[in-house]
């Protein structure tokens, strides 16, 4: 931990450990592109503000979209989340505009990738009204059949909870402590009426899909893990943004372990792992996210290149085509590699700028951690992120 590494070095290590990444799914000259290997999951979430490619047809690894995007490369994933829908009026609601449309286009994917699954994901940071569904006996089944509904008329696959977070406040939501014990009643109640729409759509032997976005730490003190994924078909680990603007030094957002400079009680991927599954959530359930961006800090003290140290301002977030155009390597900022965190990072001695984010090394490492568990797969956050599919390929081709 602590050397820069050139870009040289970086090059022959991605050769040397097969971590190279490109656009070669978007070429068709190119051999068939991997698949996970079954019962490995990719599970992307794809903003309902970043209209994804419609193109369905046999040459679509090559067409792009109308606003010069490439599609996205459908035969690696095994489930796309949309985002958002959200709780209006106690129901769940297609709120955003375009949505169908989006959806739409989603499910065309699945020409190219029978197997693909498309879920709705409801909720995200800051969106208010899952205390007050969960409340009830009666507000528990008027969301149920809501969803339910919207699941059918959209021919989804089925739904994704993200409720950030039950028991706490949050960005001004409703929370109460009853939220703990409410959520379970909230999937309960969802999965049976979910089982009941399945067999009434006749697909009872392929039921739909419920998973939830569930955070490590302190936020598992107000979910019953013993309970809830017995409900669920699998859970997305929000294994990022450990640091960020809420927190009071800079840090690894998305580190796999601990770096040797960070408190006992720092948060990464081990750990949050290690905590779900002694709360007895099954192996292969558990989906480990990444993240496809960066966080950025500024005014950082200049000590250990910036890494564990106070900062005076968040300076933001950035998408990983913007990492690599603007920052790795560039404008003064030099890579570093935290050997124990196994993780990359980038400090500006100029400016004083510390930039926390993952790359293909870093990720290949996280797929193989998921391997060698066995955990259920990885899921990442967000889908524009990496519009030439540079780090998707990385996860796809590790899990093969």
């Amino acid at each position: 931990m602590g050397r820069p590494v050139a870009a040289a070095l970086l090059v022959a290590m991605a050769l040397a450990l097969e971590f190279t990444s490109g656009c070669d799914a978007l070429d068709p000259a190119r051999p068939p592109q991997p698949a996970p290997r079954p019962g490995m999951r990719i599970v992307g979430y794809v903003a309902g503000w970043e209209k994804p490619a419609p193109d369905t047809s046999p040459s679509a690894s090559k067409a792009m979209d109308g606003r010069g995007r490439p599609p996205i490369a459908a035969e690696k994933l095994t489930a796309i989340n949309y985002v958002f829908a959200h709780v209006v009026d106690g129901r769940v609601a297609l709120d955003q505009e375009g949505a169908s449309a989006a959806l739409t286009g989603l499910r065309g994917l699945k020409l190219r990738n029978p197997r693909l699954q498309i879920l709705v994901s409801v909720g995200g940071w800051g969106a208010d009204g899952f205390s007050d569904a969960a409340l009830t006996q009666s507000s528990r089944t008027r969301f149920a059949e809501s969803a339910s509904k919207l699941i059918v008329a959209q021919q989804l696959d089925g739904i994704d909870i993200d409720w950030e977070y039950p028991g706490l406040p949050g960005p001004g939501i409703a929370h109460r402590a009853e939220d703990r014990r409410n959520f379970t009643l909230l999937l309960e109640t969802l999965r049976r009426r979910l089982d009941s729409a399945a067999e009434g759509q006749g697909r009872a032997s392929r039921h739909y899909l419920i998973t939830a976005a569930l955070a490590d730490g302190e936020f598992v003190a107000h979910v019953e893990l013993d309970r809830i994924h017995e409900y669920l078909d699998w859970l997305n680990l929000m294994t990022y943004d450990f640091h960020n603007s809420l927190t009071a030094t800079t840090g690894h957002h998305a580190a796999l372990s601990r770096s040797a400079t960070s408190g006992a009680d720092e948060r990464s991927v081990e750990k949050a792992v290690d905590q779900f599954l002694a709360a007895g959530v099954p192996r292969d359930k558990l989906v480990v996210g990444v993240p496809f961006y960066g966080r950025a800090f500024a005014d950082v003290r200049d000590e250990n290149h910036g890494l564990d140290q106070p900062y005076g301002r968040y300076e933001g977030d950035h998408p990983w085509p913007q990492l690599v155009a603007d920052f790795i390597g560039k404008n003064g900022f030099v890579r570093y590699w935290d050997r124990q965190a196994q993780v990359p990072y980038l400090w500006n001695a100029r400016t004083r700028s510390f930039v926390s984010y993952d790359d293909p090394q870093s990720l290949a490492l996280k797929a193989r951690f998921v391997k060698m568990q066995r955990l259920g797969g990885v899921m990442y956050w967000e889908q524009s992120q990496d519009p030439d599919g540079e780090l998707l390929g990385v996860l796809a081709r590790v899990l093969q």
